[in-house]
């Protein structure tokens, strides 16, 4: 039986935004709870999931509308004094850091027409919405 705070070892993330900023954010939060020891599940759906594709991790996906020039114009300032890391590889830290699960939504991969094959080696397999909402537990994420 789990004890009443085995939730608090576990993050779970649902991952449906695929710009460059939303992607980033996210995979630092990744890396901040694999640091902390959770063990950390993601679920990509939709624009999410497509920016996963192997042949797109590390094209450019733009920015959030809410982002506008000046935003953009910031972040890339930032990320050029910083040396930032690019989202995909925060996200590989992390996995090396600890358990970090990455899962493909399966209706997102069905109307997206893709297979595994297609997703970045990152991604560690297919599930359905059921399936992650039933093992999530703790903290849950929507970006």
């Amino acid at each position: 039986m789990a004890d009443a705070n085995d939730g608090d070892e576990h993050f779970s993330l649902v991952l449906f935004s695929g710009t460059d900023d939303k992607l980033t954010s996210a995979s630092i939060l990744v890396a901040g709870a694999a640091a902390l020891g959770k063990r950390v599940d993601i679920l990509l759906q939709y624009w999410a999931l497509e920016a996963f594709q192997k042949d797109r991790v590390e094209k450019d996906h733009g920015l959030a509308p809410e982002a506008g020039a000046e935003g953009a114009s910031l972040l890339f300032r930032a990320g050029e004094r910083k040396g930032a890391h690019h989202w995909s590889e925060t996200l590989r830290q992390a996995k090396d850091l600890g358990e970090v699960r990455i899962h493909a939504c399966a209706h997102s991969m069905e109307l997206f027409r893709l297979e595994q094959d297609d997703l970045d080696p990152l991604v560690d397999d297919v599930s359905g919405v059921a399936s992650f909402m039933a093992d999530a537990e703790g903290q849950m994420v929507f970006v």
